[in-house]
């Protein structure tokens, strides 16, 4: 296992209170995915991707294992260490893209640097520049109900790249896409994968389009089957 990767987890476990006993969501997961790398991620309903993603995004820390972003063990950080990392290193893309209703597209990216402390005046040309990377630089002034499903997708994407994150995780980006839409959305993570360097994982229910990706990676029962190249 690669510490030196972007992300890593090593036979990472994740159990869960269930009752009088536990439910294993993570049995002993290995993953490793490099810099500038694109990984599918495919499996049955309730088989632990989203347990892995959370896991990877620190968001849940793990029973047993490690998680490494960018070399550091996440394990031995306290809490507050362990939101500063997941801000500066993690892009977390939701399957809703939960944008303020208030706030214009640009604005959404904006105050997720100010959350970081950094300077406005910085931010806002860093928002349209990413703005501009998703397609939408001229829908910047534009509020979330006068965009369409792929547009808000293209926000959110956006909003996650703001930190220049070294591990981008993606759950489920074209569920509520229709085909055009969702092709579009996951060209456009290849696209950034590429231009930024980052470590994309995609959770996806959608193998029609794995193939755009570098590697596919099948989860069930909490097991993880090692990731095995695409077919391009």
């Amino acid at each position: 296992m690669n510490s030196t990767a972007a992300l890593s987890l090593v036979n990472t476990t994740l159990d869960y209170p269930d009752g009088a006993g536990t439910v294993t969501a993570l049995d002993n997961v290995s993953l490793c995915v490099e810099a500038g790398q694109f990984l599918s991620l495919v499996g049955p309903s309730g088989s632990g991707k989203s347990s892995l993603l959370a896991t990877a995004a620190t968001l849940v820390r793990p029973t047993g294992g490690l998680v490494l972003i960018d070399g550091t063990d996440t394990s031995a950080l306290a809490e507050k260490e362990r939101t500063a990392l997941r801000r500066e290193k993690i892009g977390i893309i939701f399957q809703q893209p939960n944008l303020l209703p208030a706030l214009t597209a640009a604005e959404q990216l904006v105050i997720a640097d100010h959350l970081r402390g950094r300077a406005l005046r910085a931010a806002r040309g860093k928002a349209a520049e990413l703005l501009d990377v998703v397609g939408l630089g001229a829908e910047a002034h534009k509020r979330p109900h006068q965009l369409s499903g792929g547009q808000r997708q293209r926000v959110n994407i956006a909003r996650a790249l703001m930190g220049r994150p070294t591990v981008l995780l993606v759950d489920e980006p074209t569920a509520a896409l229709d085909h055009e839409r969702s092709e579009a959305i996951v060209r456009l993570l290849r696209r950034i994968t590429d231009e930024f360097s980052v470590a994309t994982v995609m959770v996806t229910h959608d193998t029609e389009f794995v193939p755009l990706t570098d590697a596919v990676a099948t989860m069930r029962d909490g097991r993880l089957t090692a990731a095995i190249p695409s077919i391009h």
